[in-house]
Protein backbone atom coordinates (compact mmCIF):
# COMPACT_ATOMS: atom_id res chain seq x y z
CA UNK A 1 0.00 0.00 0.00
CA UNK A 2 1.18 3.32 -1.23
CA UNK A 3 0.31 5.82 1.72
CA UNK A 4 0.71 9.85 2.08
CA UNK A 5 0.53 11.91 4.67
CA UNK A 6 -1.25 15.31 5.47
CA UNK A 7 0.61 17.89 7.83
CA UNK A 8 4.31 17.38 7.79
CA UNK A 9 4.71 18.82 11.54
CA UNK A 10 4.60 15.90 14.71
CA UNK A 11 8.24 13.60 14.31
CA UNK A 12 5.88 11.15 16.23
CA UNK A 13 4.41 10.01 13.40
CA UNK A 14 7.94 8.39 11.81
CA UNK A 15 8.23 6.80 15.28
CA UNK A 16 4.73 5.03 14.61
CA UNK A 17 5.56 3.92 11.22
CA UNK A 18 8.86 1.93 12.76
CA UNK A 19 6.66 0.49 15.29
CA UNK A 20 4.58 -0.79 12.10
CA UNK A 21 7.64 -2.09 10.08
CA UNK A 22 8.47 -3.85 13.28
CA UNK A 23 5.10 -5.48 13.70
CA UNK A 24 5.09 -6.56 9.97
CA UNK A 25 3.41 -4.17 7.97
CA UNK A 26 3.98 -3.65 4.37
CA UNK A 27 3.49 -0.07 3.14
CA UNK A 28 5.35 2.74 0.78
CA UNK A 29 5.22 6.33 1.95
CA UNK A 30 5.34 7.96 -1.07
CA UNK A 31 5.35 11.55 1.12
CA UNK A 32 3.69 14.58 2.97
CA UNK A 33 1.88 16.78 1.82
CA UNK A 34 1.20 20.07 3.84
CA UNK A 35 -0.80 23.81 3.15
CA UNK A 36 3.17 25.93 4.22
CA UNK A 37 4.19 26.94 1.40
CA UNK A 38 7.55 27.48 2.66
CA UNK A 39 7.86 23.37 3.45
CA UNK A 40 7.19 22.85 -0.28
CA UNK A 41 10.52 20.77 -2.05
CA UNK A 42 11.81 20.19 1.35
CA UNK A 43 11.94 16.58 3.41
CA UNK A 44 10.27 15.96 6.40
CA UNK A 45 12.54 13.24 7.96
CA UNK A 46 13.66 11.79 5.16
CA UNK A 47 10.36 11.98 3.41
CA UNK A 48 9.67 14.37 0.54
CA UNK A 49 7.12 17.30 1.03
CA UNK A 50 5.18 17.35 -2.30
CA UNK A 51 2.90 20.71 -1.86
CA UNK A 52 -0.22 21.08 -1.36
CA UNK A 53 -3.60 19.54 -1.46
CA UNK A 54 -3.94 20.19 -5.08
CA UNK A 55 -1.63 17.09 -5.15
CA UNK A 56 -4.85 14.66 -3.77
CA UNK A 57 -6.09 14.02 -7.42
CA UNK A 58 -3.15 13.19 -9.15
CA UNK A 59 -1.42 10.71 -6.16
CA UNK A 60 -5.41 9.38 -6.27
CA UNK A 61 -4.56 8.27 -9.25
CA UNK A 62 -2.19 6.29 -8.72
CA UNK A 63 -3.57 4.42 -6.39
CA UNK A 64 -1.91 6.25 -3.05
CA UNK A 65 -4.30 5.97 0.07
CA UNK A 66 -4.07 9.68 2.79
CA UNK A 67 -3.86 9.80 6.59
CA UNK A 68 -4.94 13.29 8.03
CA UNK A 69 -1.98 13.77 10.73
CA UNK A 70 -3.90 17.50 12.04
CA UNK A 71 -5.16 17.33 15.28
CA UNK A 72 -5.03 20.85 16.57
CA UNK A 73 -8.19 22.23 15.10
CA UNK A 74 -11.25 20.08 14.60
CA UNK A 75 -12.53 22.68 11.70
CA UNK A 76 -9.00 22.33 9.48
CA UNK A 77 -8.90 18.43 10.32
CA UNK A 78 -12.75 17.68 8.98
CA UNK A 79 -12.31 20.27 6.24
CA UNK A 80 -8.87 18.80 4.91
CA UNK A 81 -10.63 15.50 4.95
CA UNK A 82 -13.11 16.59 3.24
CA UNK A 83 -10.62 18.22 0.26
CA UNK A 84 -9.11 15.14 0.17
CA UNK A 85 -12.19 13.23 -0.17
CA UNK A 86 -13.62 15.90 -2.96
CA UNK A 87 -10.15 15.10 -5.07
CA UNK A 88 -10.77 11.52 -5.43
CA UNK A 89 -8.76 10.37 -2.40
CA UNK A 90 -9.19 7.62 -0.03
CA UNK A 91 -8.73 7.28 3.43
CA UNK A 92 -6.90 4.59 5.94
CA UNK A 93 -6.68 4.10 9.18
CA UNK A 94 -3.23 4.93 10.99
CA UNK A 95 -3.21 2.89 14.30
CA UNK A 96 -0.33 2.03 16.34
CA UNK A 97 0.50 -1.78 16.76
CA UNK A 98 0.31 -1.78 20.70
CA UNK A 99 -3.85 -0.63 20.45
CA UNK A 100 -5.89 -4.11 20.54
CA UNK A 101 -8.93 -3.58 18.17
CA UNK A 102 -10.92 -7.36 19.28
CA UNK A 103 -14.34 -6.17 19.41
CA UNK A 104 -13.97 -2.78 18.36
CA UNK A 105 -15.86 -0.90 15.28
CA UNK A 106 -14.13 1.58 13.33
CA UNK A 107 -15.09 3.42 10.01
CA UNK A 108 -12.40 5.30 8.01
CA UNK A 109 -9.70 7.65 8.42
CA UNK A 110 -8.45 7.44 12.30
CA UNK A 111 -5.67 8.35 13.49
CA UNK A 112 -5.01 6.40 16.91
CA UNK A 113 -1.39 6.76 19.00
CA UNK A 114 0.05 4.44 21.18
CA UNK A 115 -0.82 2.88 24.19
CA UNK A 116 -4.78 4.32 23.66
CA UNK A 117 -6.94 1.43 25.46
CA UNK A 118 -10.24 0.58 23.36
CA UNK A 119 -12.17 -1.81 25.65
CA UNK A 120 -15.05 -4.30 24.10
CA UNK A 121 -17.78 -2.91 21.42
CA UNK A 122 -16.82 0.60 21.19
CA UNK A 123 -17.68 2.05 18.08
CA UNK A 124 -15.35 4.90 16.19
CA UNK A 125 -16.72 6.75 13.42
CA UNK A 126 -14.33 8.48 10.36
CA UNK A 127 -11.10 10.79 10.51
CA UNK A 128 -11.25 11.02 14.41
CA UNK A 129 -8.34 11.33 16.28
CA UNK A 130 -7.26 9.50 19.88
CA UNK A 131 -3.73 10.60 21.15
CA UNK A 132 -1.42 8.74 23.72
CA UNK A 133 -2.74 6.98 26.76
CA UNK A 134 -6.61 7.51 26.10
CA UNK A 135 -8.29 5.24 27.21
CA UNK A 136 -12.49 4.42 26.02
CA UNK A 137 -14.66 1.93 28.08
CA UNK A 138 -16.35 -0.46 26.79
CA UNK A 139 -19.90 0.06 25.15
CA UNK A 140 -19.07 3.80 24.26
CA UNK A 141 -19.75 5.52 20.97
CA UNK A 142 -17.38 8.00 19.67
CA UNK A 143 -18.25 10.11 16.44
CA UNK A 144 -16.65 11.57 13.64
CA UNK A 145 -13.36 13.96 13.09
CA UNK A 146 -13.69 14.33 17.25
CA UNK A 147 -10.69 15.09 19.16
CA UNK A 148 -9.44 13.20 22.30
CA UNK A 149 -6.50 14.07 23.78
CA UNK A 150 -3.42 12.21 25.55
CA UNK A 151 -4.93 10.45 29.14
CA UNK A 152 -8.25 11.28 28.71
CA UNK A 153 -10.40 8.86 30.38
CA UNK A 154 -13.98 8.33 28.86
CA UNK A 155 -16.15 5.57 30.95
CA UNK A 156 -18.79 3.18 29.75
CA UNK A 157 -21.73 3.61 28.39
CA UNK A 158 -21.01 6.91 27.12
CA UNK A 159 -21.90 8.70 23.32
CA UNK A 160 -19.61 11.48 22.20
CA UNK A 161 -20.73 13.45 18.92
CA UNK A 162 -18.95 14.53 16.40
CA UNK A 163 -16.70 17.43 16.25
CA UNK A 164 -15.77 17.23 19.83
CA UNK A 165 -12.74 18.18 20.86
CA UNK A 166 -11.27 16.82 24.65
CA UNK A 167 -8.59 18.14 26.50
CA UNK A 168 -5.56 16.61 28.12
CA UNK A 169 -6.71 14.73 31.16
CA UNK A 170 -10.22 15.23 30.93
CA UNK A 171 -12.14 12.64 32.65
CA UNK A 172 -15.98 11.61 31.84
CA UNK A 173 -17.71 9.75 33.99
CA UNK A 174 -20.34 6.66 32.77
CA UNK A 175 -23.50 6.81 30.64
CA UNK A 176 -22.69 10.53 29.92
CA UNK A 177 -23.64 12.10 26.59
CA UNK A 178 -21.82 14.82 24.85
CA UNK A 179 -22.73 16.77 21.93
CA UNK A 180 -21.85 17.35 18.21
CA UNK A 181 -19.03 20.54 18.39
CA UNK A 182 -18.55 20.47 22.49
CA UNK A 183 -15.20 21.48 23.84
CA UNK A 184 -14.39 20.13 27.09
CA UNK A 185 -11.35 21.58 28.74
CA UNK A 186 -7.99 20.12 29.53
CA UNK A 187 -8.76 18.67 33.63
CA UNK A 188 -12.62 18.39 33.10
CA UNK A 189 -14.27 15.95 34.84
CA UNK A 190 -17.73 15.55 33.27
CA UNK A 191 -20.58 14.69 35.71
CA UNK A 192 -23.61 15.32 33.46
CA UNK A 193 -24.93 15.41 29.80
CA UNK A 194 -23.23 18.17 27.62
CA UNK A 195 -25.52 19.80 24.92
CA UNK A 196 -23.82 20.48 21.76
CA UNK A 197 -21.37 23.63 20.90
CA UNK A 198 -21.14 23.91 24.32
CA UNK A 199 -17.51 24.44 26.29
CA UNK A 200 -17.18 22.80 29.15
CA UNK A 201 -14.53 23.48 31.93
CA UNK A 202 -13.49 22.55 35.58
CA UNK A 203 -14.24 19.60 38.27
CA UNK A 204 -16.79 19.13 38.06
CA UNK A 205 -17.48 20.43 34.83
CA UNK A 206 -19.49 23.47 33.87
CA UNK A 207 -20.68 25.24 30.87
CA UNK A 208 -18.85 28.49 30.04
CA UNK A 209 -20.83 28.56 26.79
CA UNK A 210 -22.45 27.54 24.22
CA UNK A 211 -20.94 28.35 20.94
CA UNK A 212 -23.69 29.73 18.16
CA UNK A 213 -21.13 29.08 15.25
CA UNK A 214 -20.37 25.63 15.67
CA UNK A 215 -23.88 24.38 15.95
CA UNK A 216 -24.06 25.33 11.99
CA UNK A 217 -21.23 23.25 11.19
CA UNK A 218 -21.59 19.78 9.61
CA UNK A 219 -19.43 16.72 10.24
CA UNK A 220 -21.08 14.48 7.64
CA UNK A 221 -18.44 12.98 5.18
CA UNK A 222 -19.81 10.51 2.75
CA UNK A 223 -23.68 11.21 1.30
CA UNK A 224 -25.97 8.95 3.06
CA UNK A 225 -25.31 5.24 0.97
CA UNK A 226 -22.32 6.16 0.11
CA UNK A 227 -20.28 5.01 3.10
CA UNK A 228 -17.20 2.70 3.08
CA UNK A 229 -17.47 -0.76 3.97
CA UNK A 230 -14.30 -2.42 6.33
CA UNK A 231 -12.33 -0.10 7.68
CA UNK A 232 -9.12 -0.02 5.51
CA UNK A 233 -5.70 0.64 7.14
CA UNK A 234 -3.36 -0.39 10.19
CA UNK A 235 -4.16 -2.55 12.74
Amino acid sequence: MKLCFMGAANPETIRMLAALRRAGQDFEVVGFIDSDRSKWGSTFWGYPILGGIENVRQLAAESVRFINLITGSIKARHETTREILRNGGKLVNFIHPSVDLTMVSLGVGNYIQESVVLQAEVRIGHNSSIHMGAKIAHETLVGSSTFIAHEVSISGCCEIGSGVFIGTNATVLPRIKIGDGAVIGAGAVVTKDVPEAAIVVGNPGRVLRIDESIRERSYDLYPKGELPGVAEGFA
